[in-house]
């Protein structure tokens, strides 16, 4: 039996149910970050270059924007369920497996998050001061200075904010794992409904799994928006 549904027996010893909730939210953690992670890597420079490709960017790129915008809008009008679905074959060939492992839906996941993340960078390079732009591009720095320099620094405050909001929204992409039996507490808490349907809110397994999802979002907003208010600049203290 996975060891990531012992615990949705309700006689399972009390120290076994800890651990197999303990692992269980570490899947959960490794699904989320390192999706999160590789999200980033693929959507940051999207988002980078949607930005500055636009009619008001830095190096205007009608068609090139044309492109990468229509690309990211297919992209996130996929449900996850399908992009699971479609991404099987390259996940059994990265992996050698497709389903069953916690792994498994990081691809999914991934290829999910970058359009949205694409999105979420491109409109945080946009709030950034024109003015400032302009003002570096006088002393003649290049595209690439000023990227560096000012887009990125100056809208660090939004990204961290839009970073968090990734976050939560990939905690409930993972509850798509389900479906490929990849587990995480979210899959955790549909299994143990499905098995304990008559009585399943009188187990206190079943309210601690949902509060800990609930903790987990909450930090991880808090902390974000703490991030993003001390690096705001246009905050007056």
């Amino acid at each position: 039996m996975n060891s990531s549904i012992l615990f949705l027996v309700k006689e399972t010893p009390v120290i076994e149910v800890i651990s197999n909730l303990f692992f269980s939210i570490l899947k959960t953690g490794g699904m989320v970050f390192i999706s999160c992670f590789f999200a980033y890597l693929i959507g940051m420079p999207l988002g980078i270059l949607l930005n500055i490709t636009s009619k008001k960017g830095i190096s205007p790129c009608k068609w090139l924007n044309f492109i990468l915008s229509t690309f990211v809008n297919i992209l996130r009008s996929i449900p996850c369920l399908i992009v699971v679905v479609l991404m099987m074959p390259v996940v059994r060939k990265v992996f050698d497996v497709a389903t069953g492992e916690w792994y498994t839906i990081i691809i999914p996941l991934t290829v999910t998050s970058f359009g949205f993340v694409a999105r979420m960078v491109e409109q945080s390079l946009s709030e950034v001061d024109k003015g400032k732009i302009e003002a570096v591009e006088s002393l003649g720095a290049t595209k690439l200075q000023i990227i560096l320099k000012v887009l990125l620094p100056e809208a660090r405050a939004s990204l961290i904010g839009g970073l968090a909001v990734t976050l939560v929204s990939i905690i409930g992409y993972t509850s798509f794992a389900d479906n490929i039996g990849a587990g995480g507490l979210i899959s955790d808490i549909w299994r143990f409904y499905s098995k304990n349907t008559g009585d399943f809110l009188e187990q206190p397994i079943f309210w601690v799994m949902i509060i800990i999802v609930i903790l987990i979002v909450q930090v991880i907003q808090e902390v974000g928006l703490l991030i993003s208010k001390k690096l705001d600049k246009r905050r007056i203290s």
